[in-house]
């Protein structure tokens, strides 16, 4: 595209956002926002972006409130490249012109550092991550960082953390940096549904990163088509046993996710056994016979 139709097709995605996915898309982002106290006077917010469609959906929408809200905050959109083979940093690159997202990228020796780590290298690749970002966003002088994380990724942790750790806990909407003093991540994608960003990147016939490790070491495009090949080739994941156990629930109860979202918004301390707060487990039996 030249830059005058970038700058059309940018104004066109701006503008279904408001309109075509104000319901399903631009209202849950505000209400987010609203709800959990996401953006404050004041704040200089990273926008962090992975390359996939949830994040680079994200910078839309803070763009889109930056522009139409009257609380005065400001934006830096950064890019880490852990180790990206060309091709794939080049479609991020593409993507943010085509989008009008200033991005500003910097590099890291994740992918170098992790390749070779047998046990659990994803995880360690999403800590280094975070780390990276975080030391970024202060750099330059933010004090928040924002992930893309949506809905489906909180009700997912949700059941996961019962079926697999035997524990209660979610994905927070937004946390205090333990080794990051004064920043804070926040999460305002949080109660946005998956199916709803990928249709709005199918309305728009884009294709961005899915995933690009060193695992793979090959362009994924986001799409229904290639995450449906990854699912085949790759092992059974505890996140996608637990994604293809909800869509089993909900053939049943159209209801499930939003019970399962809702259940750690109703926890009832007197029905429970035990629990931990700050470190410290308390027990029913406390005040039981009190």
């Amino acid at each position: 595209m030249s830059a005058t139709e970038n700058n059309d097709f940018a104004r066109e995605v701006e503008q279904n956002i408001r309109k075509k996915y104000r319901k399903k898309i631009w209202c849950k982002f505000t209400k987010a926002i609203n709800t959990y106290e996401l953006v404050k006077e004041g704040d200089r917010i990273a926008v962090c972006i992975s390359g996939g469609k949830d994040s680079m959906l994200m910078a839309k929408l803070f763009q889109e409130l930056k522009h139409h809200n009257q609380i005065p905050f400001e934006l830096k959109f950064i890019v880490m490249d852990p180790g990206y083979m060309p091709a794939n940093r080049q479609l991020i690159e593409d993507n943010a012109r085509k989008l009008d997202i200033p991005i500003e990228v910097f590099e890291s020796d994740i992918f170098d550092v992790t390749v070779n780590v047998e046990k659990n290298p994803c995880y360690l690749c999403a800590r280094m991550r975070r780390g990276y970002l975080y030391a970024k966003a202060k750099e330059l002088g933010c004090n928040k960082i924002a992930l893309g994380h949506h809905y489906d990724d909180v009700i997912e942790t949700i059941l996961m953390g019962m079926l697999y750790s035997g524990q209660i806990q979610t994905m927070m909407p937004k946390l205090h940096s333990t080794n990051f003093e004064g920043m804070e991540l926040i999460r305002p994608m949080y109660l946005i549904r998956e199916d709803d960003i990928k249709a709005w990147r199918d309305y728009h016939e884009l294709e961005f990163l899915r995933c690009a490790c060193r695992f793979t070491e090959s362009v994924g495009f986001d799409n229904d088509e290639s995450d449906e090949e990854t699912n085949q080739k790759e092992s059974e994941s505890k996140r996608l046993e637990t994604k293809r156990l909800i869509a089993h629930m909900k053939k049943n109860n159209p209801f499930v996710e939003a019970n399962i979202f809702k259940s750690v918004e109703n926890v009832n301390l007197s029905t429970v056994i035990e629990y931990k707060k700050d470190g410290v487990k308390y027990s029913f039996l406390d005040g039981y016979d009190g």
